[in-house]
């Protein structure tokens, strides 16, 4: 059931959208909706293996880097004493706090090597092991020389075969569909092999590792335009920045609305803008945790637009809900949420009053409410009074 602090995500997409976008006329909003072009429908055909398999400790060791990996109820602090790492430091890498608690399946960035992973440590002994890795290289130095079979014992060192994954810093602005398109991965996958969770959420700093690429699907459609079909190209570098120190961790939104507090009338029309339906705020705007205002209404009711524009982007969020941006002057964005019956097209001019949508069923029935000045969200309250 859809709740009012749901509208975080939202927030969250928005501002990573408006960033990557660079310009107001090329809104880069998450259109799976069609209709656009710009679509995550090419990365989610892109064939990804699976995570390896951490070992007993939650260890995954490649040749020039280790994570490690969440269990349920884990917090940095109990990760860092199961891999025998100091909790301040491993927490001061990833910008979080020792008590931070974690995700099943979280990965973690360790800033140094700790013991690699062995077959005694749970670890699956199909990797690279360091000896294998000599012998290759003996094998490259001299044509004629033939390395003896190895033997995999309980304490030879296993490091992960295969191409190495690219580690992505998360910067400000960024979602997780948007480095879906960036490394052309489906999201499904690049969620999994970072542990995010049904939310999707990430927080500036963190590392995150690309998933790599497993057996190709080789479907290619009739009459394929010029490049469709083509290999993926090489992903962005690895050699990235690491995680800033000083990377806090995204507040919750609470669970439910505070529906006792707020209770602000809208129902004034003289302002700049005008509210998009009539009712109580029952969850008032404050940057960072909730973008906009929610504004509780009754379900079925018309969503009306806030002022004279052109609607710049219907899209979705990661419920499948759609959202509606209409661009007005001075670089003013105005966007609705949890609505449904959209009644307007992308371009369409629109006037103050206008019905755009009406409101979604959920409880309680409520709309989001937000106004942008370019890339940043304002109160919205002083352009509606």
């Amino acid at each position: 059931m859809r709740k009012p602090t749901q509208s975080l995500r939202l927030a969250t997409s928005l501002v990573a959208l408006f960033a990557l976008s660079g310009c107001l006329d090329g809104f880069d909003l998450d259109m799976r909706d069609g209709g656009t072009g710009l679509s995550t429908k090419a990365a989610a055909a892109n064939a990804v293996a699976d995570r390896p398999r951490a070992d007993d400790r939650g260890v995954i060791s490649y040749p020039n880097f280790q994570v490690a990996v969440a269990e349920k109820g884990d917090t940095v602090a109990s990760v860092a004493s199961r891999i025998g790492m100091d909790a301040t430091q491993l927490a001061a890498h990833n910008g979080l706090q020792p008590a931070t608690s974690l995700s099943k399946g979280a990965v973690l960035s360790l800033p140094k090597r700790v013991s690699e992973p062995t077959v005694a440590t749970g670890a699956d002994a199909g990797g690279i092991d360091i000896t294998t890795l000599a012998s290759a290289a003996i094998d490259r130095a001299d044509g004629d020389t033939v390395a003896a079979p190895v033997t995999v014992t309980p304490s030879t060192p296993i490091i992960q075969a295969g191409p190495e994954p690219v580690r992505h810093r998360v910067e400000r602005g960024e979602t997780v569909y948007s480095i879906s398109r960036l490394y052309n991965v489906p999201v499904r996958a690049l969620a999994k092999w970072n542990g995010l969770g049904a939310t999707l959420g990430i927080r500036t700093g963190q590392t995150l590792l690309i998933p790599v690429a497993g057996e190709a699907k080789a479907v290619v459609a009739e009459n394929s335009a010029p490049g469709e079909g083509s290999a993926t190209p090489t992903p962005p570098s690895a050699s990235l920045a690491l995680p800033k120190d000083d990377t806090v961790t995204k507040p919750k939104p609470a669970a439910t609305p505070d529906l006792g507090a707020n209770q602000t009338a809208a129902s004034a029309d003289t302002g700049q803008f005008a509210f998009p339906v009539q009712g109580s705020i029952i969850n008032p705007y404050k940057k960072g945790k909730n973008e906009g205002i929610d504004i509780a209404t009754t379900a079925g009711k018309a969503v009306k637009a806030a002022g004279n524009g052109t609607v710049a982007a219907i899209t979705r969020d990661v419920d499948q809900v759609p959202i509606l941006v209409i661009r007005h002057s001075d670089n003013i964005l105005t966007v609705y949420a949890n609505i449904d019956g959209i009644k307007v097209a992308k371009g369409d001019k629109i006037t103050r009053g206008q019905t755009v949508a009406v409101v979604r069923k959920s409880n309680p029935a409520f709309v989001h409410f937000e106004i942008r000045k370019g890339f940043e969200s304002v109160d919205p309250l002083p352009f509606l009074q």
